[in-house]
């Protein structure tokens, strides 16, 4: 497998493996949790243990009962594996226990020994001049190499969940890449295949010069106002007196004569009060969301046919525009991410066209764009404030 297969496998795993690492350290927690309340248990045994022996030995009219408990308390206290080291006044061991010492006249590995024994612990000072240096319980190592796996297996979640969302933001950002550049390629090739389909009629004679000269002007402006929309894209919008009527009507003008005729015959009307309600916005960016609106009701009565509507009207202080078809709707699972960049219902799209729509209606224009219930076909319904109007009223 080479280096690029598998760098795409382990961006596609990404989440996989952050809930792994994560599950893994919620166990390796509550193993640690496990494992404190433990060794909490056993000290408090072994305390209760050294107390009921103490006790009796204390009373017992047999003075030798003391020292003989004594003796058995240091062998037990040995056997719980605590370093230990006495010294004298002069600093000298008198007393070792569990300490990795090989050699216990070594005096210097000794020294050594102390000095690690006090880095741990502070010493005791005992009665008789000397001190008890001492270790951590071997649990307590054990935690402490538990608590650094659950600081690696955090730190590993944590570079990886910024790896994954990293990698996740560059195939978002390629993706919008190829889609901008998809949408480029679909909004310049309809009035190129226009105007090519125009010259073929030209050539045969079958139309008059006139009537393929006002088409051809048609195409001509349509690719000049395809140039006006990419040219604006991360520019801040006009703001320019819009008559949304006009505008749909003009979308209607340019879709109409390119829409099937024949078979499975496809018709736009709209519905507008003359010019229709006036708003301030960008007329380029408006006629490119309204136009996305419309090209998605093409899209989905092609090979079956039907009727559009675009209907304008004005509510107080609200322009609506809707835009109504009576093809197959949208399936319920995606309506609503239905906007967002990438989502699509068509095989081969890239999504973009309505994530755009709603950007200029939203974003730009501080309006509201929606899909509304319907028991057939799909009803768009995008709200936009009037001229000098703060909103729209819910």
């Amino acid at each position: 497998m080479n280096r690029r297969r598998l760098t795409g496998l382990l961006r596609r795993a990404g989440p996989e493996i952050v809930l792994a690492l994560v599950v893994i350290f919620v166990g390796v927690s509550v193993w640690q949790v496990w494992e404190v309340a433990s060794q909490l248990r056993e000290q408090a045994r072994n305390v209760s243990h050294i107390y009921a022996r103490i006790i009796p030995a204390i009373a017992h009219p047999d003075p030798g009962a003391a020292t003989e408990t004594l003796f058995a308390l240091i062998a037990e206290i040995r056997g719980s594996g605590i370093p230990l080291i006495i010294t004298d006044s002069a600093g000298r061991a008198t007393a070792v226990a569990n300490v990795p010492v090989a050699d216990l006249e070594d005096e210097e590995a000794l020294r050594e020994a102390i000095r690690e024994l006090d880095r741990a612990n502070d010493p005791i000072a005992l009665p008789d001049a000397g001190e008890l240096h001492f270790g951590g319980i071997p649990a307590a190592r054990r935690l402490t190499r538990l608590t650094i796996i659950q600081f690696a297996l955090l730190a590993a979640a944590v570079a990886v969940g910024i790896w994954a969302y990293r990698s996740a933001v560059n195939r978002h950002r390629d993706r919008l890449w190829v889609a901008m550049a998809r949408e480029s390629a679909h909004q310049l090739g309809t009035p190129l295949m226009s105007a090519g389909a125009w010259v073929d009629r030209l050539e045969d004679g079958s139309s008059s010069a006139p009537e393929i000269a006002h088409h051809l002007r048609g195409d001509l402006e349509r690719l000049h106002r395809v140039a006006q929309r990419f040219e604006r894209i991360g520019r801040p919008a006009r703001r320019e007196k819009v008559a949304l009527g006009a505008l749909a009507e003009r979308v209607a003008v340019y879709f109409g004569p390119r829409l099937p005729r024949h078979a499975h015959a496809i018709s736009i009307t709209v519905d507008a009060p003359r010019a229709g309600p006036t708003i301030e916005g960008d007329s380029v960016l408006l006629e490119w969301a309204i136009e996305s609106l419309v090209r998605n009701a093409v899209d989905a009565l092609s090979g079956r046919g039907g009727k559009i509507e675009v209907t304008v009207w004005d509510e107080g202080e609200c322009a609506r525009v809707k835009v109504v078809d009576d093809g197959p709707g949208i399936p319920a699972d995606i309506r609503t991410t239905l906007f967002e960049p990438g989502v699509t219902t068509k095989s081969g799209g890239w999504g973009i066209g309505l994530a755009l729509a709603r950007r200029i209606v939203e974003d730009v224009h501080g309006g509201r764009l929606e899909i509304l219930p319907s028991a057939k076909g799909t009803v768009f319904r995008a709200e936009l404030p009037v001229a000098a109007a703060d909103g729209c009223d819910d």
